[in-house]
């Protein structure tokens, strides 16, 4: 399902436009990215947590030559699917 089939989906089930729907979906985009970015979480009971996670420095290899490459250590994006999730999916 890509953005545009989640808007319509969403604006069928709720009776709001499909414009409102977008608007909504984009503010919780934001909303999100501008939390995790500050290393908060974003918790959403039921369905998951959005969290900033730091991933050390490290050497890997390039896969075509072999030859040795250093990763920097940053922060990376991490959603940890929530119980009711989980159970949903099995």
């Amino acid at each position: 399902m890509n953005k545009a089939q989640l808007v319509a989906h969403i604006a069928s089930k709720t009776g709001l436009t499909k414009k409102d729907v977008a608007s909504v979906l984009e503010a919780f985009v934001d909303a999100v990215v501008s939390t995790v970015s500050k290393n908060d979480a974003v918790t959403l009971t039921g369905f998951g947590t959005f969290k900033a996670v730091h991933r050390k420095a490290s050497t890997k290899r390039n896969p075509k030559t072999g030859a040795p490459v250093k990763v920097p250590a940053k922060n990376v994006p991490k959603f940890t699917a929530g119980k009711a999730f989980k159970e949903a999916v099995k």
